[in-house]
Parts: structure tokens; sequence; C-alpha cells
């Protein structure tokens, strides 16, 4: 049986149809109006958001280092400054054949062949339109040499920078210090906001103690860019009217400081070809006049750059001229603890101004053969406080220390500074070492090596054995003598001035507890004997105090570098140099009224009278104004 076709429902159709349609026009508008949603929220709502992206896509932020603040000395002599320099510089995305270009640099000497290894990871390492530095400072010579043979460098050419520079070199070198190139240990004490576009900062010395109030505040500049980050030129920036186009940094702070240039010149003249140290205070109120360490280096090499091997062969040069013996050098102080010695004498009733005492050339303690030598073999005779001082007799305050005791000892000199931090504004100062019962207890871990035994109270009358102290603890000790007690922190820097206003900050003296002395006839007798050690007949230093045209009293001390056996002596000059004692003098003048305290260590230097007074007396005639031509 045939089955019949069924019959279409046109209406059921249509209504399907229909039902389709308006589910699509629905579905159409809303997809429709969702962007058109979106598209008024980005132009409408959150146009400002995205403009400001656009912008930022655009626009490149650079930071504009600040000018670091200058460095003057006292008279106004500048000691640190910037000057316009020339570096080289390479651009990698227009330099074809980068190891042929470095090469023929090479050739040329404007660059090393140690350095190509360094400069291509360099090049290679960053965005390819940005510069780098080959050399940091071109002679004028390797200007117009280099200036010559440009077009046989694309991508290669000099920029001007400010780099730093010291025009006095190595005489101000260990007092200012360094700027160096900013490393990740110098980024995690420092602001990186405030280091942005930054290369250099302080090392060591002034540089680094007062590097915030050097450094100064970046600014920032618009650079407009293309699409892979390369700077657009000028013609066709359209910057933001909502944005301003740069912010200028802010400089850094100039320093003045209390260093007089004369005496820095002079005291480096004094201890070229030698290794040591010598300070020089103004007693009235702490001023540092002069701070210098020998050997030392030239500062302009760490700014413009130096190579490893460069740097290598500083740091292994036997003479560590890297090292800032003024501040961290630590010596036996020697025979220079005596007048400080003889006032806690004459407080602790140790001795009197009328006791005498028979020097033989050695001391023996009771029940004890082993002899404590004189530097003088066949001894001083009789001999008086006031006598002990001026000829330095060493049996006179091996017998009276007894009587003292290490921690009376301790207690006297510790109030001249001795054993302890001065509070100098630069960093790295040593603390020195003044010994006494309670720190052998610690310092040592064996009991039997924390016993303090009456032969080490015997030595440290003299200033040896355990006893450190600084060159700066030195010449603070001395101008303490010079002002009878009265104690001011060290400070090298004197003001602060504001670079865009001129105004100065003075930086106020800082006074410290006076030495408890009671009677003030012994300021006078110890001074009086300070006086004679150089304008007396007898006194060890005579010859640099002769003929002088001010008084002055001063010190002289040896250090011993080895031990000798008992019965054993030597002569200076025929045992190796680095074998021979340490040559330490102290002083200061006016005697009636103190200027300059001077505190003047030389390595090896044997005499102290005969080494290091003429030192310490060509400094104070120069400061006085006398003899300027000394040395």
């Amino acid at each position: 049986m045939r089955l019949l076709a069924p019959i279409k429902d046109h209406h059921s159709e249509r209504r399907l149809f229909v039902r389709r349609v308006v589910l699509s026009s629905i579905i159409g508008f809303l997809l429709c109006s969702s962007v058109v949603a979106r598209l008024v929220q980005l132009q409408v709502f959150d146009h400002e958001l995205f403009a400001e992206k656009s912008q930022g896509n655009r626009i490149r932020i650079e930071a504009m280092p600040p000018t670091r603040g200058l460095i003057f000395d006292r008279k106004g002599r500048v000691l640190a400054e910037n000057l316009p320099a020339y570096q080289l510089e390479l651009i990698p995305e227009q330099v074809a054949d980068l190891d042929d270009t470095l090469n023929r640099l090479a050739e040329i000497k404007l660059i090393d062949k140690e350095d190509i290894p360094r400069i291509r990871s360099l090049s290679l390492s960053g965005p390819r339109f940005k510069p780098v530095t080959l050399r940091f400072r071109l002679s004028e010579a390797e200007i117009s040499n280099f200036a010559i043979q440009r077009p046989r460098f694309p991508g290669v050419d000099f920029q001007p920078r400010l780099v730093r520079r010291y025009p006095h070199g190595e005489s101000v070198a260990h007092a200012l210090g360094y700027v160096g190139a900013v490393d990740t240990t110098d980024l995690a004490r420092l602001d990186p906001a405030a280091y942005v576009g930054s290369a250099h900062t302080g090392k060591t010395g002034i540089e680094i103690s007062f590097e915030s109030e050097l450094h100064g505040s970046p600014g920032y500049r618009q650079v407009v860019t293309n699409a892979r980050g390369r700077q657009v030129p000028p013609d066709f920036r359209e910057l933001s009217a909502s944005l301003p186009e740069r912010e200028s940094p802010l400089p850094g702070a100039n320093l003045y400081l209390s260093l007089d240039l004369d005496l820095q010149i002079l005291a480096t003249q004094a201890l070229r070809g030698r290794r040591g140290a010598i300070v020089a205070i103004n007693p009235e109120n702490g001023e540092i006049l002069a701070l210098v360490s020998a050997p030392a280096f030239d500062p302009n090499i760490f700014a413009t750059g130096m190579s490893t091997d460069e740097f290598s062969a500083l740091q292994a040069d036997a003479g560590q001229p890297l090292f800032n013996r003024a501040v961290r050098g630590t010596y036996p102080p020697g025979s220079t603890i005596k007048p400080m010695l003889s006032l806690a004498a004459l407080e602790t009733g140790a001795t009197n101004l009328t006791h005498r005492n028979f020097c033989r050339g050695f001391y023996t303690l009771p029940h004890s053969t082993h002899r404590y030598r004189d530097w003088k073999p066949q001894g001083h005779g009789d001999m008086d406080l006031h006598d002990a001082i001026t000829q330095s007799c060493d049996v006179y305050f091996y017998s009276i220390s007894t009587a003292i005791g290490i921690d009376q000892m301790h207690y006297y000199l510790d109030q001249f500074g001795l054993g302890q931090y001065t509070g100098i504004d630069m960093v790295g100062e040593h603390q020195g070492l003044l010994p006494s019962r309670e720190w052998k207890r610690h310092a040592f871990r064996e009991r039997a090596d924390q016993v303090w035994f009456p032969g080490e109270t015997v030595i440290a009358s003299i200033g040896q054995g355990y006893m450190l102290a600084t060159p700066l603890q030195l010449a603070n000790a001395v101008a303490t003598l010079a002002t009878r007690g009265k104690r001011f922190e060290p400070r090298i820097v004197a003001a602060i001035e504001d670079p865009l206003t001129g105004t100065r900050k003075i930086i106020a003296p800082k006074q410290l507890p006076d030495v408890e002395i009671d009677n003030e006839v012994y300021w006078e007798t110890v001074i009086g004997a300070m006086h004679d050690v150089m304008q007396s007949d007898k006194g060890t230093a005579r010859a640099a105090g002769r003929d002088a045209a001010y008084e002055m009293a001063g010190k002289s001390g040896t250090a011993q570098v080895f031990s000798v056996g008992q019965d054993e002596s030597y002569e200076a000059d025929e045992i190796e140099e680095h074998l021979r004692d340490h040559a330490l003098f102290i002083a200061f003048a006016p005697l009636g009224n103190p200027k300059i305290a001077v505190a003047v260590v030389v390595e090896n230097g044997g005499s102290g009278s005969g080494v290091a007074a003429p030192m310490a007396r060509a400094i104070m005639d120069r400061y006085l104004g006398v003899n300027p031509n000394a040395l």
C-alpha cells in the first residue's frame, strides 16, 4: 500500500522562523550592547587611565643624576671637584662587526685588549640601542686622534660627562677618600631610588661618611620613544600637557673641611718614602687640621675607572697604600703616654713632685731577677718626675707602675681617649686597645692566660705590651694635655653649604667630659717637663726644638717591634728595616695658648726624637706662620 506524504504546516514553520529571528536579534542586540558598553567604558569612563598608559608606551622616563657636592679646605681651596670629561661610548646596534671594531680600537690604544671580553659582554647583555662606556676619561690627544679616525668607527663616539677630580691627589687621599662605581654591595646600603642614573658613590673617607649630603637628589626627563624603545628625534615630540617634561636634579651639598691644605701637603712630603701617619688637631675645638697616611694613592684613578690588574697591584703593594694608618693603624704608644701616666701617678699618690729614684739602666721587681731595661744602658742617675719626663727615663716609670696599678692606669688613660673610639666624623676608625684586668679576663680563653701579671703592668707603664693606639688617638690625647684636661670630639667637616642658596650650616664643636685631675699644679708640672723635652739642654727632642720662635711642648716615643732577649742587644742599622722600632712624637704649641697639637708615627723609623720630632716641628712652624719653607 502506498504511503501519502505529510502535508506541510506552514503556520508552524512561520512561528518557528519568527522565534529564531527574535532569538537571533536578541542575541545580536545583547552582543552589540556589550560591545557598545565596553567601548563607552574604554572611551569615556577609563579614558584617562588608558590615555596615561598609551602615553607611557611612547614616553620613557630617564633619570638625571645630580651633580656631586664640592669639597673645600678651611681656606676655601678646592679639594674635590667635578670636571667635564669625554668618555668613549659604543652603540651596539650601529656596529656591524663588534669584535673587529673593538680590536681596531685596541690597535690605536683607545682601549686595552684585556677589556675587550668585558666590553663584549656588556654590549650583548643590554638593549642594543643603549650606549656602552668604553673609556671613562679621554685625554685631548686621544680625542684628537679619534676625531680624525671617527669615519672608520661607525657607532663609536665620545660624549661629555662630569667626572670627580681631586686636584691634590695623594695629599688628601686618606682624608677625603674616593668615589667609585656603584656595585651591588653599595645598593644594599643605599636607597636605589636616589641612585637611579648615578654611576658613582663614596667608598672611603669623607666621601662615604657624608655621602647623603654630597650625593644630592636625582631628577628626571621624559623621552619620546618608538615601539622598540628607541628615542625619537626632538622634532617629533608631542608630550602630554598634563605631565612636566623634566624635573631638574638637586645638586649635593658642598663641604668645608677644617683641614689646612698647606699642612696636608707638608705632611705628605715629610712622610714621602716612609710608612706612617701625621695628625694635627686644634686643641680649642677638636678641628682636624691635618690627617695624612703614607704611603698613599691617587684617588683620581678610582673616579675614572681602573683595571682589575691595577686594583690588584694596589692591594698587593707591601706598603699598603689603601690602608688609612691615621685612623686605623694601631701601634704601641711607647713613651708618649708618660705625661698622662705622670698625672695618674700624682693623682693616686704613686709619686709626688719631690720623689726621686735612681736609674742604673734597669729595673727588677721584688723577688725577681728579670731586668726591665732602660733605653739608656748606663742609666740616667738620680731622677725626679720632671727629669723622668724630660729625659724619658723608663726606670722611673717602671718603679712607680706597681703603685699605680694597671686598673688605675686604665682609668686615667681612658679619660684621655686611649682605647676608645674618638667619634671622628669619618667611618672606619679603629678602637685601639687599653688593657686592664677585666679586659684580659675576657680576651683569653685559657684560665692561666687570664691572670694579670705584675710584669705586664711594668711594661704597660712605657706604652708597650698589649697597649695599642691610633695616631688620631695620640693627637687627641696631646690636645687634651694642651688644654689642661678639656676634651673635644675630633671632626673634619666644619660646615655644610647649600649649593643653591649659599647658606652654610656651621658644625659646632662637641665638648666631652674633662679629665679628672683635681690639682692644677700637676698640669703645669707635666707640661713644663714636656716643654723641657724640646727646649732644654737635656731634653730628648732638644734638637727638634732648637732656635724656635715660640715655646712648645712635646714627648718622644719609641715602640719596640720585636722582643729582645734578656742579655741581647742590637744596632738598628744592622737589622732589617721592618724589624726596627717605630718612631713616635706628640707635641703642641704655643705653650701658653695652644693652637695646634700634633702626633707623628713613623713605622720602623727608629728614633722618635730624631725622626718624628722634626716632622712635628715643621707642621707647627707652618701652621703658626714660622719658617714656612720647613722640610
